[in-house]
């Protein structure tokens, strides 16, 4: 079992270019898999399961009371592991060939609305330190761009070229794309670095985002950064990264950008992962043409 696991995630590292929370993330739902062989089928290995104890693990998942979504997570987790057996040959048929995902609503993030957007930003309007500016240019890289936080951690000095006004973004499985810079984030970023080359003194850095120690910022840096100063200015439950870059896709939607243009600004490999970003800006229409149409007074 070992083996094979290990294979596998090799295969997802170097192949697939998983990055290693997902490649924890599947180690985590195999290994829990195979330890409920231990557990209800003396030890099967998990190369010879069938359909059956898959499905008995199912109803396993749900009596703890997990939702369907983390269940299909765990069960897909399951089907690619078992699409890498078949690939090397190890097993004839995937017990997951006609497994049917379990029926699960998708949850829809809120956005921020402009206005709030708007507040959010005009707090730095007297920014003077190298503290405060950097966390201007954190709010404005994902409001302006749409990045997610792994590559605004990452976004180095060298992939800002102002000659072109354009950001080089490492997104998902190391694939690169371009992102057009909007007057008013070129505007700070120069202010910004300016301010850095004299905070780090001899400190080479790559990063563009530093610490108060001079080091690369991380993640829990981020979102407690990003909760903090929203919490000023919005009464919404959900205060992330990850609602900053739902709302930029959302506010372009609302100002008529075209949906695949917003894929690729977002970094989806499909037009189905940006769509989920439509609900909103369908309601706005909605309301629009509540409001205007003229049979409707």
């Amino acid at each position: 079992m070992q083996e094979l696991l290990q294979a596998f995630l090799n295969y997802l590292a170097l192949e697939k270019n998983y990055s290693k929370h997902t490649l924890t993330a599947y180690k985590k739902d195999i290994a829990e898999f195979a330890m409920f062989l231990t557990d209800e089928f003396d030890g099967m290995p998990i190369h010879e399961v069938h359909y059956v104890q898959i499905r008995r693990w199912i109803i396993d998942l749900s009596s703890q009371k997990l939702s369907n979504l983390t269940i299909n997570r765990k069960v897909a987790s399951l089907k690619a592991f078992y699409l890498f057996l078949l690939k090397t040959k190890t097993i004839k048929v995937s017990p997951l060939a006609k497994h049917q995902a379990l029926k699960s609503e998708k949850k829809i993030q809120t956005p921020y609305s402009e206005k709030e957007m708007f507040q959010l930003l005009n707090q730095f309007d007297d920014e003077t330190d190298f503290e405060t500016m950097r966390n201007k240019l954190m709010f404005q890289l994902f409001y302006f761009t749409g990045m997610r936080r792994s590559e605004l951690i990452n976004l180095k000095l060298k992939d800002i070229d102002f000659s072109t006004n354009l950001l080089k973004v490492l997104g998902k499985r190391n694939k690169e794309r371009l992102i057009p810079m909007i007057s008013e984030l070129k505007v700070n970023l120069e202010k910004y670095i300016q301010l850095r080359e004299n905070y780090c003194n001899e400190n080479q850095i790559d990063e563009l985002l530093i610490s108060k120690n001079r080091v690369k910022i991380s993640e829990t840096f981020v979102y407690n950064t990003i909760k903090s100063y929203l919490y000023a200015v919005t009464e919404k439950v959900k205060k992330s990264p990850h609602v900053l870059r739902h709302t930029f896709a959302t506010h372009l939607l609302n100002n008529g950008a075209d949906l695949n243009a917003v894929k690729d600004l977002l970094g989806h490999s499909s037009l189905a992962s940006t769509q989920v970003y439509t609900h909103n800006s369908l309601q706005a229409l909605k309301n629009v043409y509540a409001k205007n149409h003229p049979r409707n007074k």
